[in-house]
C-alpha cells in the first residue's frame, strides 16, 4: 500500500500559510455589500466529492486531506454513504464495491445480483461484508480509466473516520439508496440519526422523498440541512412513484421537507447533442424564490464538457456562479481546487481588469484552440482575448508569396485531401510525405478550407466541431495590415525550412519576409515590436545583420539543460529563447519528477525565456497540476519565473494575469505554484521512465549560413496549379511518391 506521509507533510506546511489567507480574506470581505446572487448572499460553497477524487481514489484519507489544503477554507467533504453487513457506514462512490475498490480482483467469485430500484444489478455489494472485513482485505482504487492508477491502495474509511479525525470544515452525507438497504433489513435512517450524534453532520441529501421526510422532524431546528437530490439516470422517485421531472416542477412541495436541492449541472445549463450550451433554465431563480438553495453536481476537469468553455474548467464554474443572472449555492466537484480559485480569484472580473506582472502572451497560430489555426477568425479571437503578440508561421507558395499557414504540409491543417490537388502528394526526405505549400499558387491555396487541429482526439476531445472548417487564410502582408490596426504589443514571425526552400525550391523565404515587413511599414513604426522566431541560427543571424528586430531562438526539442557554450552562442544572435514545457519540468508518465535549471541559466545570460506549448486540454497537463490549465500556467510563471508563453488558448493565459489572487499580499494555496515531485512521493511504482532529455550543446545550435537561392530550383519547381488542371510536374531534387486520392481522403477523415 502506498505511503503518503512525505506528500502530506508538504501539504501541511502549505496549510500553515492557508490559515493566514483565511484571516486576510475575512478582513477583505467584511463590511461590504455581497456581490453574490446565492440565496444567502454568501460565496458559493465547494463540495469535494470524496475529497480530491480527480487525483487520489475517491473517499481516501489523502483525497480528503488534499481537498482541505487546496480548497476554500469552508470546503465541504462529501461522503456517499453505504451500509455494511453489520450496519456500519462507509464512504464509497457507489453501491457496487467493484467501482471504487479492488474487491473484484481479490474475491473473484463473490459477485451477486440484487434488485436496485427494480433493476437487476450484478456486482459486489457492501451488504455482504462487515466493516472489519472491508478495511482489512480491500483497498480503494480510481474509478475512471483516464485517471492514474498509480495512487491506488488507500484504506476504506468509515463515516466516523472521515467526520472525526479528518476534521472536515463541513460534512455532507449523501444517501443514495435507502430503499435498497431497507429491503435488506438495514436502516439508513437509524444510522444517520446515530452517527449525527457522534460527528458533526452539516448536510444530508437523498433522492428519496420518503427518507428525507422520515428524518426531517429529528433535524428540525438543528444546523443540519436536508437536501433533495435529483439523480441522472433514474426516472421515477421510488417512495412517491412520481417522476423526478414532475417533482422538479413542484418546488413548493420539496420545501416542506428540504432546505435545498442538488441537481446535475445540465438541469441549469443544458447542452445539445453536439455539446454546445443552450440557454440556461430558470431553475435556480425559481428555487431561490421558494427559499431553496441550489447545488450543481457532475463537475470534473478531466471529462468532456461543453465546447463553449474552451476546455477551461474555470470558465464552466464561472458560468454557474458569476453569470450576472444567478449563482448556484454550491458546486460538487472531483477537483475542488478549480472551483475554489474560480470563486475566489476569477469571479466578478471584467476584460478591463488590470493585469498583474509582466507575463507576455503569444498566440500559436492565433487562437487555434477555438478556430482553425492561422485564419482570420483565429487571429480575431486572439486579439479579442487580449493577446500581446499574434503570430504568423510563414510558408511560401509556388508563386513566391509568403503566407501564414500552420504547416508547410497542407495535409496537416487544410482540406487539400478532398480537393482536386490531392494527387500532388510527394515524399521529400527533408519534409516527409505531404502536399506542400510550394506546390500550389496562393490563389489555389485560397480555394482550400482550413481544418482545425485536434491534438487530443485520442481522449475524444475535439475542438469546436462547429468551427472545424471556418475562416480564411491570410498572406503575410494581409496579416501585418490586420495587426497594425489592432492594439497589440507586436507580432511574431516564425520562419522554418529556409535552407531547403532556398536550395531545393528556389524560394527566398527570409528575403520575402524582410521585403513584406518593410513594405508594411514595420521598419520604421515603433508602436508594435517584431519578433522573428526560428529554430535555425542562420535565419536569425541574417535578420540580425539586416534589421533591429527582436530575435527568438526556438529550441525544437525537449532538453534537460544547456551548457554554457550553447547559451553563449544563442546570446550572440538572439534576444530571447523559446523552450518546451518538458524542458522546464521533467516528468515520468505525466507525474513531475523535478525542475531543470534552464530558465535560471538563460536569465543569467540576460535572455528572455518563453515556454511552449500551452493547451487547455487535460491530457496535455501534468497530473501535478490537476487537469487545470490555470494551475499549469501558474506553476511556470510563479514557480520558475518565465517571461512569456506561447499558447493555443490566449484567452486563458490573459485571464490568468488578471486574477485577483495575484494582487494579494498572501497568495491562497490554490493559487500557489505546485512544486514538482510531490505526487511522485505517493507512488510505489511507475512504468519504465523514458531516457532523460539531452543537454543542449554548442553543436546543437551551430548551423551553416543559409545557402544561396537556387535559380535551377526555380526553373524546376512545380508550376502553379488550377482546380481544373492540376500540374503533373515535380521538383527534380525530390523523391516523389504519388498516393491515391482515396488513401489521402481516408487519412484525412481520421486526421480531422
Amino acid at each position: 500500500m502506498p505511503t503518503f506521509h512525505g506528500f502530506l507533510y508538504v501539504l501541511v506546511v502549505v496549510g500553515v500559510l492557508h490559515s493566514a489567507v483565511i484571516i486576510v480574506s475575512a478582513q477583505r470581505s467584511s463590511n461590504r455589500t455581497s456581490p453574490w446572487q446565492t440565496l444567502s448572499g454568501d460565496a458559493p460553497l465547494v463540495l469535494a466529492r470524496g475529497g480530491f477524487s480527480g487525483i487520489f481514489p475517491a473517499y481516501s484519507e489523502s483525497a480528503y486531506t488534499l481537498a482541505s489544503l487546496l480548497s476554500l477554507p469552508n470546503v465541504v467533504f462529501w461522503c456517499n454513504v453505504q451500509l455494511t453487513k453489520d450496519g456500519a457506514g462507509i464512504c464509497l462512490s457507489d453501491l457496487l464495491l467493484n467501482n471504487n475498490t479492488n474487491i473484484e480482483q481479490v474475491r473473484v467469485n463473490d459477485s451477486k445480483t440484487y434488485s436496485v430500484n427494480g433493476v437487476p444489478t450484478t456486482g459486489w455489494f457492501s451488504i455482504d461484508y462487515t466493516l472489519a472485513d472491508l478495511q482489512a482485505n480491500f483497498t480503494l482504487i480510481q474509478g475512471l480509466f483516464n485517471r492514474p492508477p498509480y495512487l491506488d491502495g488507500a484504506a476504506i474509511l468509515s463515516v466516523e473516520n472521515v467526520g472525526g479525525p479528518l476534521k472536515p470544515p463541513s460534512f455532507w452525507l449523501n444517501i443514495q439508496h435507502d430503499a435498497f438497504f431497507t429491503q435488506h433489513n438495514l436502516s439508513m435512517r437509524s444510522y444517520v440519526l446515530s452517527v449525527s450524534r457522534r460527528v458533526i453532520v452539516n448536510y444530508v441529501s437523498s433522492p428519496e422523498v420518503g427518507f428525507l421526510r422520515s428524518i426531517a422532524a429529528r433535524f428540525k431546528g438543528s444546523k443540519t440541512k436536508l437536501v433533495f437530490s435529483f439523480p441522472i439516470a433514474v426516472d421515477t422517485e421510488p417512495t412517491t412513484n412520481q417522476s423526478y421531472s414532475s417533482l422538479l416542477k413542484n418546488l413548493t412541495f420539496i420545501k416542506t421537507f428540504a432546505s435545498g436541492i442538488i441537481v446535475p449541472k445540465s438541469y441549469i445549463w443544458p447542452v445539445n447533442i453536439g455539446l454546445y450550451l443552450q440557454p440556461h433554465t430558470s431553475l435556480v431563480s425559481d428555487a431561490h424564490k421558494e427559499g431553496l438553495e441550489v447545488f450543481a453536481s457532475e463537475f470534473a476537469n478531466d471529462i468532456p464538457f461543453s465546447y463553449n468553455y474552451s476546455f477551461d474548467p474555470k470558465v464552466e464554474y464561472l458560468s454557474f456562479v458569476d453569470n450576472g443572472d444567478f449563482s448556484v449555492d454550491g458546486v460538487l466537484s472531483d477537483f475542488p481546487m478549480t472551483p475554489s480559485l474560480a470563486i475566489d480569484c476569477f469571479s466578478h472580473m471584467s476584460k478591463n481588469s488590470s493585469r498583474t506582472g509582466t507575463l507576455k502572451v503569444i498566440s500559436h497560430n492565433g487562437a487555434s484552440g477555438i478556430y482553425p489555426g492561422s485564419t482570420d477568425l483565429a487571429y480575431d479571437q486572439a486579439v479579442e482575448d487580449g493577446v500581446d503578440y499574434i503570430d504568423c508561421s510563414v510558408q511560401m507558395t509556388s508563386d513566391g508569396i509568403p503566407v501564414c499557414l500552420s504547416s508547410i504540409n497542407l495535409l496537416d491543417y487544410t482540406t487539400v485531401a478532398q480537393s482536386p490537388f490531392s494527387s500532388l502528394t510527394l515524399t521529400i526526405p527533408e519534409l516527409k510525405t505531404g502536399i506542400f505549400t510550394f506546390n500550389l499558387a496562393w490563389k489555389d491555396i485560397q480555394t482550400l478550407k482550413p481544418a482545425i487541429s485536434n491534438p487530443s482526439k485520442a481522449y475524444a476531445l475535439f475542438r469546436y466541431p462547429a468551427h472545424k472548417n471556418d475562416g480564411s487564410f491570410m498572406s503575410l502582408a494581409d496579416f501585418l495590415t490586420f495587426a497594425k490596426s489592432k492594439t497589440l504589443s507586436g507580432v511574431l514571425i516564425s520562419i522554418e525550412n529556409a535552407a531547403y526552400l532556398a536550395e531545393k525550391q528556389g524560394l527566398d523565404i527570409t528575403g520575402a519576409v524582410l521585403d513584406t515587413l518593410s513594405k508594411s511599414g514595420y521598419d520604421n513604426q515603433t508602436s508594435q515590436k517584431v519578433i522573428i522566431q526560428s529554430t535555425d541560427k542562420a535565419v536569425l543571424t541574417k535578420f540580425k545583420e539586416q534589421t533591429k528586430y527582436n530575435l527568438m531562438y526556438m529550441v525544437g526539442e525537449d532538453i534537460g539543460g544547456a551548457d554554457n557554450s550553447s547559451i553563449g552562442d544563442i546570446k550572440s544572435f538572439a534576444n530571447s529563447v523559446a523552450i518546451s514545457k518538458a524542458s522546464v519540468y521533467t516528468d515520468d508518465s505525466l507525474f513531475l519528477t523535478g525542475a531543470t535549471n534552464i530558465v535560471t541559466k538563460l536569465h543569467s545570460a540576460n535572455l528572455t525565456v518563453y515556454v511552449y506549448l500551452f493547451r487547455n486540454e487535460f491530457d496535455s497537463i501534468a497530473y501535478d497540476f490537476f487537469a487545470d490549465p490555470v494551475a499549469d500556467i501558474n506553476s511556470y510563471v510563479l514557480g520558475v519565473g518565465i517571461d512569456g508563453l506561447i499558447t493555443d488558448y490566449p484567452g486563458t493565459a490573459v485571464t490568468y494575469t488578471r486574477n485577483q489572487c495575484l494582487k494579494r499580499a498572501v497568495t491562497p494555496t490554490y493559487m500557489r505554484p505546485i512544486g514538482p515531485g510531490q505526487l511522485l512521493q505517493a507512488i510505489t511504482s511507475l512504468p519504465p521512465a523514458d531516457a532523460p532529455s539531452p543537454i543542449l550543446t554548442d553543436g546543437d545550435v551551430s548551423e551553416p549560413p543559409l545557402p544561396a537561392v537556387s535559380k535551377q530550383g526555380q526553373l524546376d519547381n512545380v508550376p502553379a496549379a488550377t482546380p481544373s488542371s492540376p500540374p503533373n510536374g515535380h521538383p527534380r531534387n525530390a523523391v516523389c511518391i504519388f498516393l491515391s486520392s482515396l488513401s489521402i481522403i481516408l487519412a484525412s477523415i481520421f486526421m480531422f
